[in-house]
């Protein structure tokens, strides 16, 4: 099956100039617009895409916040996703405006960026908005660049009925960290495009379903490309590699109440 023949989301993807350049940085864009990501999927072939701004962790979260909002609204093809940040400082302002904004704004998911912010990645830190995410059915992008493994275990320990999806989870035996999650929380969910693993999406699809996982590219830290070869000549059915290429991230967003 060549990759034309999927419909792909990209749950994954920035817009905007990193503090610090990645080393690919020479080969790609890395301060690009909304308008030069669009550009950048239709030249991969991917239909749309869930985006965050890098001033959302590099710079001030508000800002960036504000930023991909107003980056994204004359797209219909982008989704946005905010940062959070623990709300006994204050930052986030009123909880109830926050999420009826992130709502108007088109935001379908938001990221939590604990080490870029200095904070716990912890249940009792991040309590009022937990709380609200699994109210609207909203999901938590958690990148395993900016928290622990324990922590991660520990907040779902008492945040079970949250939907998180786990990005940049290595490709080296990750398996032993996140497998217990797939079979002890239903809505966690791993995305495609650090999973580099022979055989490892035809063993999750078998062992968990293809719902565990969702399309992504880390883009434009990594190639688009990449995850959606791998997905396209992965030895599962048409049926999970569509659910996989978009249709379980299109069934979460869809599913967000605001």
């Amino acid at each position: 099956m060549g990759t034309t023949t999927l419909k792909f989301f990209d749950c994954n993807t920035c817009i905007g100039r990193p503090a610090a350049l990645p080393p690919l940085a020479d080969t790609v864009r890395m301060d690009h617009t909304a308008e030069q990501l669009i550009e950048a999927l239709d030249r991969a072939g991917i239909e749309g895409a869930l985006v965050w701004h890098v001033a959302q962790r590099d710079y001030d979260a508000r800002a960036g916040n504000d930023l991909v909002a107003r980056a994204i609204a004359p797209h219909g093809r982008l989704a946005g996703c905010w940062s959070i940040l623990p709300p006994q400082t204050g930052e986030l302002g009123d909880l109830g405006a926050f999420f009826a904004a992130a709502g108007r704004a088109g935001v379908r998911a938001v990221r939590a960026f604990p080490q870029a912010h200095r904070y716990l990645f912890r249940a009792e830190v991040l309590r009022p908005v937990l709380d609200r995410l699994v109210a609207a059915r909203m999901p938590l992008i958690v990148s395993l660049e900016q928290t622990s493994w324990g922590d991660l275990y520990d907040l779902l320990a008492d945040d079970p009925e949250l939907t998180v999806i786990l990005t940049e989870i290595g490709c080296w035996g990750t398996d032993r960290y996140f497998r217990p999650l797939l079979e002890r929380y239903p809505n966690v969910i791993v995305e495609l495009s650090s999973y580099i693993v022979d055989g490892g999406i035809e063993a999750i699809v078998e062992e968990y379903g293809a719902r565990r996982l969702v399309f992504g590219t880390g883009f434009p830290t990594c190639y688009q490309g990449a995850p959606m070869l791998m997905l396209a000549h992965a030895e599962i059915s048409r049926e999970a590699k569509e659910a996989i290429a978009s249709g379980n991230l299109g069934r979460i967003i869809a599913g967000v109440r605001l």
